[in-house]
């Protein structure tokens, strides 16, 4: 494992580890990596079967026979279940199942007559790589614990990569460091007993959009609420997000029906034209039970605040570090009343609403259906007819429009319509990345698009399931930096089942000009007071990054002032310095420095730590 940081704590909520197969080779494998603080799990001959760090309530282990299990993470199955099941597991195939039938979010890790299979969850927000270290193929929850084995240091054209704004599929799913091979969410990897083949194996696609939306909503209302129960059934205090949207709204009622004492935490707005506060007060009147606390508006940091300072252990740069202070100031406020645990509403836009991608298909088998709704969303989101009609008439296949994306990385950002009825949102790159990052961004794209499959063939799908996967990369890290900080956050919203039961329903009635976020509520009703429901938009909190992109320009210059990508010629330090010192700059309000900055913090953050080096400057 990596030599040990102050953020790798091993409190609740920030398991993360390495998988060794039951042989000598990769026990001593094993035993190379492991350092004083991680914690060992072993096979029942002795040696090393998992080594990292996780506190006892995150981990449920049984053997029974020939097998062992392990689940790591919020799960509610106890030792007695999971043993149950390690008895009767004759096929590592098995497992498809039991990881499609259990609630939570959690790592599933199983061995059997010496083979291993390893999974996340299909949301991505756990998720698994291997590398071969000395000949053995060891699996690993995070990348940088492989890039440290294998001594290696982060590739400059995944650095230029991730550069682009956004970062598509499947671009987005490799890793830093070369020799490290990323497993799907939706694939489990079995490693054979020798600890030297290793294959992926599929266990999860999306369920087929077929249920009505009467249909679809209990079983929404089910999945939510065991998700939430996952997390509550412990009881104790935990504490939620209370913004006064719908989603935060549907976790706080669900967890306030179980035996924990809930404690909703509310951030107004600094816009006076918010009205998180007073939504979040009319749900308050319907909790009574319910410990309030409404923080200063004022005393809430900023987007860019305290970039200078981030120090997590990431494997990945994440655009998260610009809401980092944000996420985490609340959370020793929360723990000062007891809070074990923090509950939001993250993921609720991107399971309870869907993309308006969906209409390029329905448009085709059902053309008179969806010239209706698309009237409507041209009304509501002002497309100009000539856009829409090119967007809806595009039908290249994912693949060429990868490619095509490579060609026109310093174009304009590509219109609101194209980006909604599209396969999604066009890459680009901007003004201070230089021509040789351009190349190396170019040459990946070009490469992935030869091969690129989407993740669905309807891009309505695709673009719902990329999405989420773009969610999950983002909350993941910021898991650990909550657990971190001392309270462990859960994003109930973006559990499997729940992700499963909201696509299961079909997106004419996911998707619709006439009501906002339908299925949800639904699946609320009666759970959720009416006047709650009645709620049709959403904060958006533009004052706040405005306002962040002035107060932190010093930090912002700072930042440029000695910028690693500069001293890897993948940037220009002097256009990013004079941008800094012009923070109302118009185009500044569509955020295309995040993906930058995200980059430039990530390789500070390796220089704090004793992880993965940065590479050389050239």
């Amino acid at each position: 494992m990596t030599e040990l940081h102050e953020s790798a704590g091993a409190g609740p909520g920030d398991a993360h580890f390495a998988v060794f197969t039951d042989c000598e080779d990769a026990a001593a494998v094993a035993r190379s990596l492991s350092r004083p603080g991680t914690r060992t799990l072993k096979h029942a001959s002795g040696r090393p079967w998992l080594v990292g760090q996780w506190h006892d309530q995150d981990l449920t282990t049984a053997r029974a026979g020939r097998a062992a299990l392990t689940v790591i993470g919020d799960c509610p199955i106890d030792s007695a279940q999971l043993e149950r099941h390690a008895g009767r597991l004759r096929d590592l195939a098995e497992l498809d199942a039991l990881a499609r039938s259990l609630p939570g979010s959690f790592h599933l890790v199983a061995a059997l007559d010496g083979r291993l299979r390893v999974q996340g969850t299909a949301s991505g927000l756990r998720l698994v790589f291997h590398a071969p270290v000395d000949g053995v193929q060891v699996a690993a929850t995070s990348a940088d614990v492989l890039a440290t084995a294998l001594g290696t240091e982060p590739d400059e054209e995944q650095l230029a990569v991730r550069l682009l704004w956004p970062v598509p599929h499947p671009l987005a799913e490799a890793p830093m460091w070369r020799g490290i091979t990323p497993v799907s969410p939706h694939d489990a990897l079995v490693v054979a007993a020798d600890g030297r083949t290793v294959r992926h194996s599929r266990w999860w696609t999306p369920p087929e959009p077929v249920r009505t939306l009467a249909d679809g909503a209990p079983l929404v209302r089910q999945a939510l609420a065991e998700a939430v129960d996952a997390r509550t059934r412990q009881g104790g205090v935990v504490s939620c997000d209370l913004s006064g949207g719908l989603d935060s709204t549907s976790i706080c009622f669900l967890a306030a029906r179980s035996s924990a004492r809930v404690v909703a935490s509310t951030w107004p707005g600094r816009d006076p034209a918010d009205s998180d506060l007073y939504w979040a007060e009319q749900a308050a009147r319907s909790l009574p039970d319910v410990e309030h606390v409404v923080w200063d508006a004022d005393a809430s940091p900023l987007v860019y605040s305290d970039l200078l300072g981030i120090d997590d252990l990431l494997d990945e740069p994440t655009i998260g570090v610009m809401d980092r202070s944000r996420v985490l100031h609340h959370l020793p406020g929360l723990a000062e009343r007891g809070s074990r645990m923090h509950l939001t509403g993250i993921g609720g836009d991107h399971v309870a609403w869907c993309s308006e991608a969906y209409y390029h298909r329905l448009l085709r088998t059902r053309p008179l259906f969806a010239l209706g709704r698309l009237r409507g969303f041209r009304a509501l989101w002002q497309w100009p007819i000539g856009d829409m009609a090119r967007a809806l008439a595009d039908s290249r296949p994912y693949g060429k429009w990868l490619a095509d994306a490579g060609g026109c990385l310093r174009d304009p950002l590509a219109t609101t319509v194209h980006t909604s009825l599209g396969w999604g949102m066009p890459p680009r790159l901007f003004d201070w990345v230089t021509p040789d990052a351009q190349h190396m961004a170019q040459r990946a794209l070009t490469e992935a698009a030869a091969k690129a499959v989407p993740l669905h063939p309807d891009r309505g799908l695709h673009t719902d399931l990329e999405q989420i996967l773009s969610c999950t990369r983002i909350v993941r890290q910021w898991d650990r930096m909550a657990a971190r900080a001392g309270v462990p956050m859960a994003s109930p919203f973006l559990d499997d089942r729940v992700i499963e039961a909201c696509l299961a329903v079909r997106p004419s009635e996911r998707v619709t000009p006439w009501a906002y976020k339908p299925v949800l509520t639904a699946a609320m009703s009666g759970i959720v007071p009416d006047v709650c429901l009645r709620r049709t938009n959403k904060a958006a909190a533009s004052m706040d990054a405005s306002n962040g992109l002035r107060e932190h320009r010093a930090d912002l210059l700072e930042l440029w002032g000695n910028s690693r990508l500069e001293q890897l010629g993948l940037v220009d330090g002097a256009a990013l310095r004079r941008l800094a010192q012009r923070p109302a700059t118009p185009e500044l309000r569509d955020a295309i420095l995040y993906s930058t900055i995200a980059a430039e913090v990530w390789l500070r953050g390796l220089g704090r730590t004793t992880g993965p080096k940065a590479p050389a400057t050239p």
